[in-house]
Order: structure tokens, then C-alpha cells, then sequence
């Protein structure tokens, strides 16, 4: 089945997840030290999950209010099978879009914003507009988001 993994997933392996997706900058000598494993066992763990596609990469995590991005806001989008390419090369050329999800049922996109002004929501609104019936949610409050696990 498409997505499902051959790798065999133990309990270590699902500590050593758990902790690079919080603190993806913590070492493997910390890491080992914190569930009990040496850091050569570590490195090879951290390793056969990377080549397996499991761990997919590491990122930093960044504060869009410090850049000056205080408005945050979701943009659900109904549009034609026909324009969804259009769309996504449209989201693609805008720095506000910082992420797209394509659904199921009446809405097409679930776009998520991050601008520095109303005024320029607004232009980016109106410019996703073009595609379809629009509708947008300011966000509050952005809750920590949990790590991912397989199911046990």
C-alpha cells in the first residue's frame, strides 16, 4: 500500500523520532544518553530511518511575528479539476503561502498564509479569488504541534 514503510519500527526507534521532531538539533550522544543507547547505535538507527524515508529531512522552525508576518491566516479554496495546476504554479509564486493542502469534498485547498499587513492579505486573498469561491479564517493561536508516531 502506497505510504506504508518495510522498515520494522521498535520502541527506540519511535523514542528517536519522537525526540528529532522537538529538538531536531539535539545530538546523538544526548539522544542515546536520553533513552539508554550508545551513540554509534543511535547514528545507525537515525541513519536506516533516513534511508528508509521515514525521517525526511530537518528544518528550523521559525517565528513568522519576528519577520514582521503577524497576520496568519487559513484560505480554503473551491475550484475546477481543470485549474489545479493553475493554482498550485499561482501559490507557488506567493511568499505569503507558506503551505497547501489539496482536499476532499467541497473545498479544493486549504492554503496557510503568513502576511504583514491586512492590506496585503487582502491582495493575496483577491488574487486566489480568481480561481474560485474563497473562504478565510485569521488564526488566534497556533497550539504546539505533536510528533508524529506510527500506530502502536
Amino acid at each position: 500500500m502506497a505510504g506504508e514503510t518495510s522498515v520494522s519500527l521498535d520502541a527506540v526507534d519511535h523514542e528517536i523520532l519522537a525526540i528529532l521532531q522537538t529538538e531536531g538539533r539535539l545530538g546523538v550522544t544526548e539522544i542515546g544518553r536520553r533513552i539508554n543507547l550508545s551513540q554509534p547505535a543511535v547514528s545507525a538507527r537515525i541513519k536506516r530511518l533516513e534511508q528508509s524515508g521515514i525521517i525526511t529531512g530537518y528544518r528550523a522552525v521559525v517565528d513568522p511575528a519576528r519577520l514582521g508576518l503577524t497576520i496568519h491566516a487559513v484560505i480554503r479554496l473551491r475550484t475546477t479539476h481543470a485549474r489545479i495546476s493553475a493554482c498550485l504554479d499561482h501559490f507557488a509564486r506567493l511568499p505569503e503561502v507558506t503551505h497547501v493542502k489539496r482536499l476532499t469534498g467541497e473545498d479544493c485547498f486549504l492554503i496557510e498564509v503568513h502576511a504583514p499587513s491586512a492590506a496585503r492579505l487582502e491582495v493575496v486573498v483577491d488574487g486566489i479569488a480568481r480561481f474560485g469561491p474563497v473562504t478565510t479564517a485569521l488564526v488566534l493561536h497556533d497550539y504546539e504541534t505533536k510528533a508524529i508516531l506510527p500506530p502502536s
